[in-house]
């Protein structure tokens, strides 16, 4: 049974126990003061037990897991878990994934419709808003321990954490409160250039203060998690703050990679490729959790909860797939891919099928499901075989042996969020964008490094003439397709909303429509703006 430190503490912190409705950032699912037990707090143990709540907080949804006594009201408990949620905003609104299911709200959003009131942009906030929440009261308990090296590391982690949350909120909704301390007033609006900076000094100050690399416990971060999260912050500068900030970018991408993180290369059981390993139910010990900066951890035993990659695994069969060869009991029959993804991989042979689809691709990171699907799609709603299947989450372990949950409903797999891949390409981008401190030569190496793993050997290799912006945005589709990147992605290569790059119903057109410019900042929820009159609403909604 896959264990580690933070599924084991979520089963020690019944004395955290959410009671209530108001948030730092503004109306919050959750009461800070329930984090203000007298016991919670006595000594560094306890302390860390609180800590793990901080961390089960992006992983869980409610009290008693999957269902019951939910964090958040007003949105079906599974479907709000954090990672659901990045999924939902991330990727369903690009040419990654479309979803055939009709949840008021979820349509909108590959349609690039949805307005201030939309179930799922509303979640996510509040999901965010608890974070915050719960790091802030972390934070101010915890200082009353800040005698002890071991809490001030645990307060240093929970300021990552409260960085990360404001790193998403900048990044999808911009101009939020910002609120460090616990409080019951109404807060006042920050700007995005306000919230940027703050993510920036937090992360740049606790980066000496977070354990050195390699020497936390697995799901746990330490300081390459803040040089990571730093690398990724800069790379968006100009759309966050219309700053370019990549010489930065170049900065921080290094020295993460030149800690003591590794790209995964090596197929521990020889049933898959180094990449498989990165997305199956033991990347906590098959050599793929070397690759992952920060990762949201999963147990299909002990960590129960019908987001994740539990919602990734089920979600994503449907048609002539069969369930056990993912390590669960059945399918959901709703996400799929469109061709604008798929269409970005090398195929290995021309041969085609009878419906004119490739048999298979070069590109070991193709990780689709071709058979009885429809390459185009025709139809969303209830069509699962329009549209590849994608495969890349398994609950199978390298051994081929199914997760821990016998029954197959819960999944094993843990979530990367920050993986030393995407840092390469980050690297490689900042210094095409003209960051000092870095080289392309050293960039294509990098990229050789990905594509090796990809392909099995050198032939998809490139060179310097071959290393542009096109062929950046393109490569990290390839590599990080379905992990929550793509609209973050889209809207810095100015692809998003405009009519430079269309996919398969953007803009709910079948062949694809440019939408307005607004649509590259979620609408803050709209009972928020009519609680908090200090508030603004987005433009455009």
């Amino acid at each position: 049974m896959k264990m580690n430190y933070i599924k084991r503490l979520i089963l020690i912190i019944p004395a955290l126990i959410i009671v209530s409705c108001h948030a730092d950032l503004d109306q919050t699912p959750i009461d800070p003061d329930s984090f203000t037990e007298a016991d919670v707090f006595v000594n560094a143990e306890e302390a860390k037990g609180a800590l793990a709540k901080l961390y089960a907080s992006l992983a869980l949804t409610g009290q008693e897991g999957p269902s019951g006594q939910a964090d958040i009201s007003g949105i079906d408990e599974g479907t709000s878990q954090y990672s659901r949620m990045l999924f939902s905003l991330n990727e369903l609104t690009t040419d990654n994934a479309v979803v055939g299911w009709g949840d008021p709200g979820l349509p909108n959003l590959h349609a690039m419709s949805w307005g201030a009131s939309n179930d799922f942009t509303t979640a996510m906030y509040y999901r965010l808003a608890q974070e915050v929440s719960f790091c802030n009261s972390f934070i101010s308990n915890a200082e009353s321990l800040n005698d002890n090296a071991e809490v001030n590391a645990y307060i240093a982690e929970a300021r990552f954490l409260r960085a990360f949350a404001y790193y998403n909120l900048v990044d999808l909704y911009a101009n939020v409160p910002l609120v460090d301390k616990v409080s019951t007033d109404l807060p006042t609006q920050s700007s995005r250039t306000d919230v940027f900076n703050y993510v920036e000094s937090e992360l740049l100050e606790i980066q000496d203060l977070l354990k050195d690399s390699g020497s936390n416990e697995y799901g746990r971060v330490d300081k390459v998690a803040a040089w990571a999260l730093l690398s990724k912050l800069y790379l968006n500068a100009e759309v966050y703050i219309g700053e370019p900030r990549y010489s930065e970018s170049v900065t921080f991408a290094s020295k993460a990679i030149n800690s003591s993180y590794s790209i995964n290369t090596t197929d521990a059981n020889g049933n898959g490729s180094a990449y498989d390993e990165l997305f199956l139910a033991d990347n906590n010990t098959n050599g793929a959790q070397k690759e992952f900066i920060f990762a949201i951890n999963f147990d299909g035993d002990q960590s129960r909860t019908y987001g994740g990659t539990t919602f990734l695994v089920h979600a994503s069969i449907g048609g002539t797939m069969k369930p056990s060869d993912f390590g669960v009991n059945g399918g959901w029959e709703g996400l799929r891919t469109t061709k604008a993804l798929v269409n970005k991989f090398d195929y290995a042979v021309t041969a085609k099928d009878d419906d004119e689809n490739p048999t298979s691709w070069a590109d070991g990171r193709a990780m689709f499901h071709s058979d009885g699907q429809n390459l185009e799609i025709n139809k969303i709603a209830n069509t699962f075989t329009d549209g590849y299947a994608v495969t890349k989450f398994k609950n199978i372990k390298s051994n081929g042996e199914q997760g821990s949950d016998a029954g197959g409903d819960f999944v094993d797999t843990d979530l990367p969020l920050i993986r030393l891949a995407e840092i390469y390409l980050t690297y490689a981008e900042a210094v095409l964008r003209g960051g000092s401190g870095g080289d392309q030569q050293t960039a294509v190496g990098y990229i050789n490094e990905l594509r090796e793993r990809a392909f099995g050997d050198n032939t998809g290799n490139i060179n310097s003439g071959d290393l542009t912006l096109d062929f950046i945005i393109d490569e990290r589709a390839r590599e990080l397709y379905w992990e929550g990147q793509r609209r973050t992605d889209l809207i810095r290569f100015n692809d998003f909303t405009s009519g430079n790059y269309l996919w398969p119903f953007k803009g709910g057109a079948k062949s694809g429509t440019s939408v307005e410019s607004f649509r590259a900042l979620f609408p803050l929820p709209s009972n928020i703006i009519l609680i908090n009159t200090n508030l603004q609403q987005n433009p455009g909604y």
